[in-house]
């Protein structure tokens, strides 16, 4: 079964990394009022991960979507991490990505890709979100915004034991899908390189947006096409700069991205379209995007993406964009644009 094939409502999902407490300490109310709206609002796809916040996320996202049917809706999470009851003092090592959940619960965290450390994570995760099945597993932040240079040994400790691990999970019919959740095309484009293991797809976050996709076309996006391994797009608004936020790249926002920011917003307003709606759109136009899930923590937020998934961007918008020198020569836009 391909991604697209597993989506109950279409590409648009939830990424649940804010529930995690993401820079800021969510009251439980309004994050299950926000799992809630994103139901009410027609959301089927819904990601999430141990990392967030510790475990949090998980079981808040849990705890939302035990009132309805598990049938109804397609849910996934990560490995490589391991949540432990050990809490733990003092600043924590979160690579490139600062105190992001500095909010989330103490619990010690240790990384893990093995098989049985990937078999570990999947019963922790299903016990927190009290869940009976996972459809989609991501291996998680392999790569060099984590691990610095030690990355590539800890992708071979994947590539001989998570990786087979899921291979057969998803080949013994346990989980429909499985493949990388990473920040970084460089892990990515090494598993597309592999023969040994068959991927379905990938979540790959921030790197095929409006703000940054050039990188991603040169060589994952067209092997990815290729290879029939589908791209779930996360972070389409760039950790919140594209949708009014104050962050890129879960830090301050340099000054050359802030401009591009203005001139994509005057392009939008010029044209009358939600900038949300131009961020969407153009991450899911290349033919490896099978989904995108932008993160939320309040519910109006959730009104905001699905009236920007709806929206029908004019062709002239994309033109202008284009010729702005925004988006890449190559990068594939709605309507052939």
């Amino acid at each position: 079964m391909t991604i697209r094939d597993a989506l109950l409502a279409g590409p648009l999902g939830f990424g649940a990394a804010p529930l995690g407490n993401m820079f800021r300490d969510i009251p439980d109310h309004e994050a299950e009022a926000t799992v809630d709206a994103a139901w009410q609002a027609g959301t089927r796809y819904f990601d999430t991960a141990p990392f967030y916040g510790s475990g949090l996320s998980e079981i808040r996202l849990g705890k939302a979507l035990s009132k309805y049917p598990r049938d109804a809706y397609c849910l996934s999470t990560k490995v490589g991490r391991i949540i432990l009851d050990e809490v733990e003092t003092g600043a924590r090592d979160q690579g490139e990505k600062g105190e992001i959940f500095k909010f989330g619960r103490p619990n010690k965290i240790v990384y893990d890709y093995t098989a049985d450390g990937a078999k570990r994570s999947i019963e922790d995760s299903l016990k927190r979100m009290s869940a009976d099945r996972l459809d989609f597993v991501w291996v998680h932040d392999i790569a060099k915004d984590f691990h610095g240079d030690k990355w590539i040994g800890l992708f071979e400790q994947a590539r001989t034991g998570a990786f087979p691990a899921l291979d057969r999970l998803r080949d013994e019919g346990v989980i429909e899908a499985w493949g990388l959740g990473v920040n970084n095309v460089e892990p990515v484009e090494l598993l597309l390189s592999l023969d040994e293991v068959r991927p379905n797809g990938t979540l790959l976050a921030g790197r095929y947006t409006l703000l940054d996709h050039g990188r991603a076309l040169e060589r994952l996006m067209p092997a990815a096409v290729e290879r029939k391994v589908e791209i779930v797009i996360g972070g389409p608004y760039s950790s919140g700069v594209l949708a009014g936020g104050a962050h890129f790249e879960y830090g301050s926002v340099p000054t050359e991205i802030a401009a591009k920011v203005e001139t994509i917003k005057a392009l939008c307003d010029g044209h009358g379209v939600p900038i949300k709606a131009a961020a969407l759109h153009f991450s899911l136009a290349h033919p490896a995007s099978a989904a995108v899930i932008p993160g939320a923590s309040r519910p109006e937020r959730i009104a905001e993406d699905h009236a920007a998934i709806g929206f029908e961007v004019p062709g002239d918008f994309w033109r202008d964009l284009r010729r702005s020198g925004i988006v890449a020569p190559d990068a594939p836009l709605p309507s052939g644009q």
